[in-house]
């Protein structure tokens, strides 16, 4: 069974500021990558490319905007995409009323809901607690373990 995978996963990946998190989430997408079981939602990937090409603060962005393209470009080629339909935002809509999740999260949510993906990788959600039939699994609060 594939999980789906949320922004933060992939942008941790290019985010040195936290080494713990960037070799948890280079593992787990390796080893996603390797047994085909992550499924990525269009949302991540325009979610990856604002949040990595953003000035953080004082800071430059994790990526200038053509890595950005580029590593988008990648992952469109390595991953499957998940794309939105009408009956996936109407679910988005029941699961942000259903379970109080913020608009994203609850896009998030209806992409796995939607396409019968029993697991969602990504640290805003309840580590463990099940929405529905989905869990949410964070892996830099579980060690990175799945």
């Amino acid at each position: 069974m594939a999980d789906l995978v949320d922004t933060n996963v992939l942008v941790y990946r290019f985010d040195p500021r936290d080494p713990r998190k960037q070799r948890v989430a280079t593992d787990l997408l390796r080893a996603g990558l390797e047994a085909d079981s992550i499924r990525i939602p269009h949302q991540a990937i325009v979610e990856f490319v604002a949040a990595v090409t953003r000035p953080l603060g004082t800071e430059a962005p994790l990526l200038q905007p053509e890595d950005a393209r580029r590593e988008a470009e990648e992952m469109l080629e390595q991953f499957e995409i998940l794309y939105p339909d009408e009956a996936l935002l109407r679910t988005a809509l029941r699961g942000a009323a259903t379970y109080q999740l913020s608009w994203f999260d609850a896009h998030l949510w209806a992409y796995a809901d939607t396409f019968g993906l029993e697991r969602i990788i990504s640290e805003d959600f309840q580590h463990g607690r099940l929405y529905g039939r989905v869990e949410a699994f964070d892996p830099f609060a579980a060690g990175g373990r799945p």
